[in-house]
């Protein structure tokens, strides 16, 4: 049985866990908000990429994109994005599960974040390349990935390359999303679509445009436009996983960290409760040996 100092040590090492938690929380609360603002930003800009996308590829003659060309998948490239730092409760590991589905002999992957790198090696894949972000991250990182990417498959060391992260819905909610990056020839049917990050939630305006039938001219030629934006789509869709992956770390983090805090919290309690009634069993026991020596001496 725990004596009372034993049961004190542990209401203060615990005390010292409810404040990491607590500072934690208040951190990651902080930076959520900022990060949620970034990723539903940059929604509606895709939404119209991919309508100059899908009209441009509809007005081509026989022209094929490098970037558009159909091959049989025999060596698969993945990016598979995750975080730099844990206690962002199942995060990473659902991504990893996810990511686990594919063959390692037939897949390189390319990591962006700490724990994806990891996992890859820790599962013994084939790992290519290795990037890091920042908690705000910057569009020429997301540039430096996306050239990685398609250097693989233009070099044809990949027949197709996959994307892997995860997407923020809410604080409360965040899912692992698998969307097919290149080759970007499989994009035709985005007009329908107008989002290959999130059902769209953008202005009614913004939906009706990237819906819209409207006959569009393009100059010089949709040739030219195409292999001018197809890059530029390619670098900010990269960019679009980051800010989602880092929304979804945020507000990941900072629910795990108020669950640990109310957890933490109710274990102070527990504690203080059994501390007080051994204390209090202590000083009963006291008294009735004082009781029953002052008996035997009377």
């Amino acid at each position: 049985m725990p004596s009372t100092r034993d049961i004190r040590r542990r209401i203060r090492s615990v005390k010292n866990t409810a404040q990491i938690t607590k500072a934690m929380q208040m951190v990651a609360s902080s930076k959520m908000r900022k990060a949620q603002l970034a990723a539903l930003a940059g929604r509606p800009y895709a939404i119209l990429m991919n309508q100059v996308i899908v009209s441009a590829s509809q007005n081509l003659q026989d022209f094929i994109h490098p970037l558009m060309e159909k091959r049989e998948i025999r060596k698969r490239g993945v990016l598979a994005v995750a975080t730099d730092k844990g206690l962002c409760g199942a995060l990473n590991s659902n991504l990893a599960r996810e990511a686990m589905k594919w063959d390692k002999d037939t897949t390189v992957f390319v990591a962006a974040g700490k724990k994806a790198a990891q996992f890859i090696a820790r599962t013994r894949r084939n790992l290519a390349a290795e990037f890091t972000y920042r908690d705000a991250p910057l569009f020429a990182e997301a540039r430096v990935i996306s050239k990685k990417l398609q250097e693989m498959f233009l070099n044809g060391e990949v027949d197709c390359v996959d994307v892997i992260f995860t997407r923020f819905i809410n604080t409360l909610a965040q899912r692992v999303e698998v969307r097919r990056l290149l080759p970007i020839g499989e994009l035709q049917n985005l007009l329908n679509v107008p989002s290959i990050m999130l059902e769209s939630q953008a202005a009614p305006q913004q939906q009706d445009i990237a819906g819209s039938q409207v006959e569009q001219l393009f100059e010089p030629s949709a040739e030219q436009v195409l292999s001018a934006v197809l890059p530029h789509f390619l670098n900010f869709i990269v960019y679009q996983a980051l800010l989602e992956a880092k929304a979804s770390e945020h507000s990941a983090r900072m629910v795990a960290m108020k669950n640990a805090t109310d957890n933490a919290m109710q274990l102070i309690k527990d504690l203080t409760l059994e501390y007080n009634k051994l204390r209090q069993a202590n000083i009963t026991k006291e008294l009735l040996e004082i009781t029953t020596a002052q008996m035997a001496l009377g």
